[in-house]
């Protein structure tokens, strides 16, 4: 079955190519104008992963991305922009983001980005002690309760629970969590760690996550 990407883009010639040059590549797409019209109608069948400008005119494509995640959709999210300055890709990043692509940009680049997002999603559940990490839904449960976690936080919990007991040093999470190329301060690694010990500590029975001083993060 072909993976199914929303596009959410507001100039009509350019959805027009990212249409056909997708669906030439045996995806199966829906487009949308604006961030209403996706919100009105991504839970009749949530897509495998969105292709987002963030400069919409009904909305931040940023805050629309923070609407899905709110509403447990939790599928990867790649962001177009003409914007390319720091804060705007941090921004982009911290609001649950997972790649990043400045206008104007070739389609063969997104289709690859596309496909390296896509392979990150593994249907196989994994288990660490007494909590189980499914990477379908990014979610973690015990028992009968589950916790979502967004995109990133679940990749950097998957690099944590891929080597139980040993320190991870932060170059790794941030090579594990974000794409090739992210700027990713010391801040905003700490950030998602915080956001990511917080849920774990919801969950009983699950691992303790810590923080090993000048050098990176221990799941045990």
């Amino acid at each position: 079955m072909p993976s199914q990407i929303a596009i959410v883009e507001d100039d009509a010639d350019l959805r027009r190519v990212l249409v056909q040059g997708l669906r030439e590549e045996d995806f199966s797409v829906r487009a949308f104008g604006n961030g209403g019209d996706l919100l009105a109608r991504v839970d009749d069948q949530a897509p495998d992963a969105y292709v987002i400008d963030i400069m919409l005119p009904d909305t931040d494509g940023r805050d629309l991305c923070q609407a899905l995640r709110a509403r447990g959709l939790n599928a990867p999210v790649l962001f177009l922009t003409a914007r390319d300055a720091l804060p705007d890709r941090l921004a982009g990043f911290s609001s649950g983001g997972d790649d990043y692509m400045t206008k104007p940009f070739a389609l063969d680049e997104l289709i690859a980005r596309l496909r390296a997002l896509l392979r990150r999603i593994s249907k196989d559940v994994v288990q660490v002690a007494g909590m189980r990490l499914d990477p379908a839904s990014h979610a973690i449960s015990s028992g009968e309760e589950t916790i979502r976690l967004t995109p990133t936080e679940f990749r950097l919990l998957a690099a944590l629970a891929g080597r139980p007991g040993q320190v991870l040093r932060r170059h790794e999470l941030v090579q594990a969590a974000w794409p090739h190329g992210a700027i990713v301060h010391d801040n905003t690694l700490d950030a998602y760690m915080a956001r990511l010990r917080r849920k774990l500590r919801e969950l009983d029975g699950s691992p303790t996550l810590s923080t090993v001083h000048g050098v990176g993060y221990v799941l045990d």
